[in-house]
Parts: C-alpha cells; structure tokens; sequence
C-alpha cells in the first residue's frame, strides 16, 4: 500500500510537470528551428490618401489652420507676384508703357479758373486723354510754342518754367486723362492791351502742346485767341488731378 501511494504521488507530480510545460508552450511560441521567435513589430498606421503636410514626413510642424493641422488643399506661394497687366493700387504695380502720338488725344484749352488779373489768355487748362484701348502713362512737363499758322517750321517755343508738385508717372486706363495747367505773362489794359514789360503782346489762334512721348499736338482755345506777353509760360507737370 506504501508503494502504491509513492507510485500514485510520483505519477501526481509528474503530471503537474507536464501542465507547466505546457503553458510555457503555449505562451512562447518557437520558430522553424525550435527558438523562440521574436515578437512582432506592430504595423505602422497608413495616412490617408491626400496632401502631404508640409514638414510631416520630416518630423517637422504641418502648415494650415490655427490647429497646425495640414489644410485641405494647397495654399498659394508667399509673395506671389500679381498676374501680368495688374496694378497694386496707386503708382504702384506693373509698369505701363508710355502713351505714344497715335494713343492719345489732347484737348483745347480753356481759361483757368484761377488766373493772373488782366485781358489775356491768363492761365489754360489742357488734358490729355488715352484713346487706346490699353493702359499707357504720360509723363513729365509738357513743352508750348506758339503755332505758325500752318508752317511748323515757324513755331515759336516759349521760354518754360516749371512748378508745383515734382513730376510723376500717370498711368492711364483707356478713356482716362491727366491735366497740366499753363500760366502766361498775362496782357494788360483793354483792346489789344499792353505788356508790363514794354514787349508787344501776342496773339496766336492755336498753340502746340509736346508730350513727352507722344509728339506735338496742335490746340486751339475753346474761347478766343491764346494772347500773353514776353513769350514765356508757366507749367505744371501731368497729373491725374485737374487743376483750377
């Protein structure tokens, strides 16, 4: 009875031997060749289809909104320049051509509403309008010389000061204008009146306005004669804002 009870106990422990061997089996799987096999890496996530982020796959920060997220499209380059024949507000933007004889027109004068007293022409206002159907600028001072009466070769150039504001681009749309005022030695006295200065007055039925550019442009008064004395003038350079 002894013996059957050590062989029953012997036979008890054994089999707990077996069981543990088995559960050890069971958690560590081997491989082909009886090792133990590594554990397996998880799976990388994939991203989604779509735009890259900017930066992502360098660990760097993605652009986008406020959230840092990536945006759903793609986003306009930095400091791109406007598209060709753009203006950006003002004189600025892209440089327009400048207004040759065959794109503009310019206007007769008429008097100055703000002029030298006397019986003279005093003081005209001229414009100059974009009869082309692109933009173009006009420039700088225009030139004045008393017309020959048919025979450019007998044009006689004023002597020109120039004032007011600095010179300056005016880019014109088509149908826009730019204005320049001419100030004369204005004519005294009443009839054909006198000059302060003793010279004789003149009196011209039209005058030639040069733009620089854009050639010479015989004009007449929208009233009368241009008369003044001491054949100078006075002018301002173009500009976008009528003069008075």
């Amino acid at each position: 009875m002894q013996y059957t009870a050590g062989i029953g106990r012997t036979a008890a422990a054994l089999a707990t031997v077996l069981a543990a061997a088995a559960l050890m089996t069971g958690c560590t799987p081997t491989g082909d060749g009886g090792e133990a096999a590594a554990p397996s890496a998880p799976a990388t996530a994939s991203r989604p289809a779509g735009p890259t982020p900017t930066g992502g796959d360098k660990g760097g920060t993605t652009s986008g909104g406020g959230n840092g997220g990536a945006t759903g499209g793609t986003s306009p380059s930095a400091g791109a320049s406007p598209p060709a024949g753009s203006s950006s507000g003002g004189t600025g933007g892209v440089t327009k051509k400048p207004c040759t004889v065959a794109d503009i027109k310019v206007s007769e004068g008429h008097q100055a509403d703000v002029r030298p007293p006397g019986t003279g022409t005093g003081a005209a206002i001229v414009s100059v309008t974009n009869t082309s159907t692109s933009p173009c600028k006009v420039y700088g001072y225009p030139t004045v010389a008393a017309a020959g009466n048919g025979s450019p070769e007998k044009n006689k150039p004023l002597a020109t000061t120039h004032t007011g504001p600095d010179a300056a681009n005016v880019v014109l749309a088509p149908g826009a204008r730019a204005w320049t005022k001419l100030t004369f030695v204005q004519v005294q006295g009443e009839a054909d009146g006198y000059c302060a200065s003793g010279a004789t007055p003149g009196s011209y039925p039209t005058v030639v306005i040069g733009v620089l550019g854009a050639g010479k442009h015989q004009i007449a008064m929208d009233d009368g004669v241009f008369a003044f004395c001491d054949d100078k003038v006075t002018v301002t350079a173009w500009s976008s804002a009528k003069p008075s």
